[in-house]
């Protein structure tokens, strides 16, 4: 099956949006292809601002109606409390919001962007999309995120400057509660590093102990930048590390 096929077969659908590369290439092509789309995104304490931001942007660009739905996550204790079920919990959480949303504005089908390379069969997100009769058109299309990136540049898409769009929790250790006050903390040390013009790393933070892991490119210049790093950061956490194991 080619995108072109599925959305010939799939004419009106609701698309979980995040934002992201994967995503944001779907939405292009349903646009191309004359299908009647209208994204949305769950704003919550797990996403960054500047990913409501690019989404609105990307939207705006391609003239397709986005719709944006704030809710508050920290509540949600199966969600919080960060066990090895979290995605599940999390996934489904979005998806009902999106799915009761898009029912609401008369939509039927909910599509998102997990893409063929996503194929943790038996990963917790990936149980709740299955759970929800959640359809993947890059998966079902078998493409993949090598293929995204290589469509996205033919279509003439930006996605250069693109950040990493996995959720601010993402970075909280396996059974370390997850906080307002951390996700801002974590948010707000991310913003600094891009500004200083990081933009392919990790961190990861528990017990309150932060730990940043960059690429071997970049091992110089966390050096260069050690002072500064450890001022900004230091109001924020007990200790800052570097993980010596590069970034792959």
């Amino acid at each position: 099956m080619t995108l072109e096929e599925f959305f010939k077969k799939y004419k009106k659908v609701a698309l979980a949006y995040s934002g992201g590369i994967d995503s944001s290439y779907l939405l292009y092509m349903a646009k191309k292809y004359n299908v009647d789309v209208t994204a949305y995104f769950v704003k919550t304490e797990f996403q960054p601002n500047f990913a409501m931001k690019d989404c609105l942007r990307f939207a705006k660009k391609v003239d397709v109606n986005l719709k944006i739905i704030a809710e508050n996550i920290i509540d949600n204790s199966d969600i919080v409390n960060n066990s090895s079920n979290r995605c599940y919990f999390c996934k489904k959480y979005f998806m009902n919001l999106i799915y009761n949303n898009a029912k609401e504005d008369g939509y039927d089908i909910l599509i998102d962007g997990t893409n063929f390379s996503d194929d943790e069969y038996d990963s917790p997100g990936t149980k709740a999309l299955r759970e929800m009769n959640i359809l993947s058109p890059l998966k079902m299309c078998s493409i993949t995120q090598k293929d995204v990136i290589q469509l996205s540049l033919k279509e003439g898409l930006d996605i250069e400057n693109k950040h990493s769009y996995s959720c601010l929790a993402t970075r909280v250790c396996e059974g370390e509660k997850i906080t307002k006050k951390l996700l801002s903390n974590i948010e707000k040390t991310e913003a600094y590093l891009f500004s200083l013009g990081f933009r392919d790393f990790d961190l990861s933070v528990t017990n309150n102990t932060a730990v940043i892991t960059v690429k071997k490119d970049d091992m110089d210049n966390i050096f260069t930048y050690r002072d500064k790093i450890i001022i900004a950061m230091s109001p924020m956490f007990d200790n800052v590390y570097l993980n010596l194991n590069n970034k792959k």
